[in-house]
């Protein structure tokens, strides 16, 4: 443990080093345009001969230009970049014998362009044949048969066909985008429309090379000349990419659980990208897939972000745009990802921008599956991720377990070239994930070990007609209150869960009228001998459950709160007890209340209010009690529980309905509406409810709640929300895989080394 300890300490400290600065592999693809750039002092030289001598210097051993350790599926980006440096090299007389061993590579490869397997770079079908043509203007005999050639060609010219019948802003963009391949067939004045402040094409250098070598305009040059200067002697395939990549890399530590070893590092960044937000910066907004990402990002943290911006990607605009003509998953994966960050009733873009993108990525035969700037498998596993799993249905563990299972430590990125970055993935980030879930795992079962003791010292498992659910409790709160010094909140959560449950069968099945209100009396009057109190020996245990863990809660609450709050605790437990005396006595007296009075009871009576309340006492910051925050603290409880309470009616209905307990779905019905008219009503009800709760959750302004106590309720709903995904899911046992993901199953750093392969 203390060697892991070490390796977390060191595995963090680099980690850090990467939110200082994004490092991006250079492009051969695009230096060697660069390197084309004629000089105005001299027609017969380089402009940047620095580029030049780099691609000398630069030429793998099998002959070939590129990413080194290339993926398989990557063949064709590395003959375009090959075909890219020769041209360059011959451009200007040098490297005769790079040149010719790069032919090599061309010749020894070539079929790789019929295999439809291979991943092809933005492009590829415009930029090759063109690259093609010119080597046979240099007078470079290429090893191409005239087969593969003619093919080529042929496709090139039904891709161009394509376009221009289409004659959509999306073409326009994209063929200012391969601008390198389009020399002869585009007015390049008309290219300049889509020029970035700081003088690029698309932030793209071979885009911005070309565009130069023919207008020789100022801006062009400043950005060429700016990228060397960061970069030395060649350039990457995109720049500036920092916004992206570090935004990336936050989302990459949330999903994979270690967001809370880096709080400082991910405020300040994400306060640099709310203060560029706010300034309309164009490398956010231009960019659909940085767009989104931005948003979701900042909302989710706690920045008042509009959601105005996605107006101009609209499912009508985003297909006229280039990620739109470029079928871009990623771009659509984003855009699903962001609308789930609803928090008002009125952001009807983000309702209509769900629907869209959900709509794209079900369908497995949709274009929008052909390009990403990922390798396909990790495309299609990350689109049926988040198909399955919205933003308010993901369990962080089961999140984290997951991202792990699929994280790619040397993932490579393709655009018009291939490329990495450290900040986009790898191998530190993964370890750090492995080893911090591993240890918080290894306190887990030890939690869990002293509940299974607690619930049999108390002698809960002699109640025959509870239900013993100490595993589902545990999970629930260990699956989304992982760290290790929140220990105190987690075994006040699951304690109070197995309570809970115990007393929701007690008020069911397992208790007289009689023992029921010999419960309620005890609690009233608390500090009982319970040995020599007249009631049966369940309710002794019942009682004496509660109040050994009441009293428990309470005294760890001195070191956290600075005084005791085990009163507060009592009050949560007496009105959940007298709530559900209030709904056995509706079924005992056969009453039916109206939908009001019965929600303004079931709220309270869907028995979570004892399990996340006491719980907010024990994380750490402070809570005053003042009229403020409790104001805020029942407003929160209110809106998690009803959201709760209409989805178990919703899904436990047919259950609960056979055992004759009231349910907001009958009630509905009763009030002269369809099954299908009430369901539909409850669930609108339900949905306005979370967005409410997340709303309130993420509002900062007016808050005196710490956001630490106010993500409880939202990670409770979380939890609600796997268990009611299709039926009572608490009450099946379906979810026992779920349980020994995040409970049972440590995560094997070097199975995932060998996945990732």
């Amino acid at each position: 443990m203390e060697n892991t300890s070490w390796s977390l300490v060191d595995s963090k400290d680099r980690i850090r080093k990467l939110f200082n600065k994004v490092e991006l592999s250079i492009s051969s693809y695009d230096t060697a345009w660069v390197a084309m750039i004629t000089s105005p002092a001299s027609p017969q030289s380089p402009l940047f001969p620095q580029c030049l001598n780099w691609l000398l210097a630069n030429q793998h051993l099998d002959g070939s230009w590129g990413l080194p350790d290339r993926h398989p599926l990557l063949m064709n980006d590395a003959l375009l970049s090959t075909l890219a440096c020769i041209l360059a090299l011959k451009q200007w007389g040098v490297g005769e014998d790079q040149i010719n061993r790069g032919l090599q590579f061309i010749q020894s490869n070539i079929t790789s362009i019929k295999d439809e397997k291979q991943h092809l770079p933005i492009g590829f079908g415009i930029n090759f044949p063109s690259l093609i043509e010119y080597a046979q203007n240099l007078g470079v005999n290429l090893p191409i048969g005239s087969t593969i050639l003619d093919t080529m060609i042929q496709k090139r010219e039904i891709e161009l066909q394509r376009g221009k019948q289409s004659n959509s802003e999306g073409w326009r963009a994209y063929q200012a985008y391969v601008s390198e391949g389009m020399q002869h067939s585009q007015d390049c004045k008309t290219i300049l429309k889509y020029q970035r402040k700081n003088g690029s094409l698309f932030n793209s250098p071979a885009t911005t090379a070309a565009v130069f070598q023919r207008l020789k305009n100022a801006e062009c040059l400043g950005y060429l000349q700016s990228v060397l200067e960061k970069f030395g002697n060649a350039v990457p395939t995109i720049h500036p990419l920092d916004i992206y990549a570090r935004l990336c890399m936050i989302d990459s530590l949330e999903r994979l659980g270690i967001n809370h070893h880096f709080k400082e590092e991910i405020r300040s960044v994400l306060d640099d990208t709310y203060s560029l937000w706010v300034q309309g910066v164009e490398d956010i907004f231009l960019d659909p897939t940085t767009c989104a990402l931005a948003f979701r990002i900042l909302r989710l943290n706690g920045y008042d972000v509009s959601s105005d911006p996605f107006y101009q990607y609209s499912e009508d605009k985003f297909a006229d745009s280039l990620k739109g003509y470029l079928k871009d998953v990623g771009a659509v994966v984003e855009l699903y990802r962001a609308s789930q960050a609803i928090i008002h009733p009125d952001e009807s873009i983000l309702v209509r921008q769900s629907l869209w993108t959900k709509q794209l990525l079900k369908q497995e035969s949709s274009p929008h599956r052909l390009y990403a700037d990922k390798l396909r498998s990790y495309v299609d596993q990350e689109v049926k991720d988040v198909l399955n799993f919205p933003y308010h249905a993901n369990l962080e563990r089961l999140l984290n377990r997951r991202s792990m299972e699929y994280y790619n430590v040397e993932e490579t990125r393709i655009l018009k070239s291939s490329y990495r970055s450290c900040n986009l993935a790898n191998q530190e980030i993964l370890k750090l994930a492995v080893e911090d879930f591993n240890i918080c795992q290894s306190i887990h079962i030890e939690e869990f070990k002293q509940l299974s003791r607690w619930v049999v010292e108390n002698r809960l498992d002699q109640l025959q007609f509870a239900r013993q659910k100490l595993a589902y409790c545990y999970f629930s709160v260990a699956a989304t209150l992982f760290p290790p010094e929140l220990s105190d909140a987690r075994i006040s959560w699951a304690k109070n869960g197995v309570l809970t449950t115990t007393v929701d069968d007690f008020f069911d099945v397992g208790g007289s009228e009689k023992e029921q209100v010999d419960l309620i009396q005890l609690v009233e009057k608390w500090d009982v001998d319970i040995n020599t109190a007249c009631c049966s020996e369940k309710v002794k245990i019942i009682f004496s459950a509660i109040h050994g863990t009441v009293c428990e809660i309470g005294e760890k609450s001195v070191k956290r709160q600075g005084h005791n709050v085990k009163n507060i605790v009592i009050k949560i437990w007496l009105d959940l007890i007298q709530s559900m005396y209030k709904e056995a006595e509706w079924v005992r007296t056969k009453t039916v209340p109206t939908i009001d009075d019965y929600m303004e009871n079931a709220y309270i009576s869907f028995a979570i209010g004892p399990i996340v309340l006491p719980a907010l006492y024990l994380l750490g910051p402070k809570l005053s009690n003042e009229d403020a925050e409790t104001y805020e603290l029942n407003h929160l409880y209110k809106l998690m529980s009803t959201y709760g309470r209409l989805r178990n009616d919703l899904y436990g209905f047919e259950r609960e309905s056979e055992e004759g307990k009231l349910n907001a779905l009958s009630l509905y019905i009763a009030h002269d509406n369809t099954a299908e008219e009430a369901m539909e009503k409850m669930k609108g009800i339900a949905e306005e409810k979370r967005i409410e709760l997340l709303r309130l959750i993420l509002q900062e302004k007016g808050s005196v709640v710490p956001r630490d106590c106010k993500d409880l309720f939202w990670k409770m709903t979380k939890v609600l929300q796997l268990f009611y995904i299709k039926d009572d899911g608490f009450t099946s046992n379906e979810m026992y895989s779920s349980l020994k993901a995040v409970i049972k199953d440590p995560v094997i750093f070097d199975e995932l080394l060998e996945h990732a392969r």
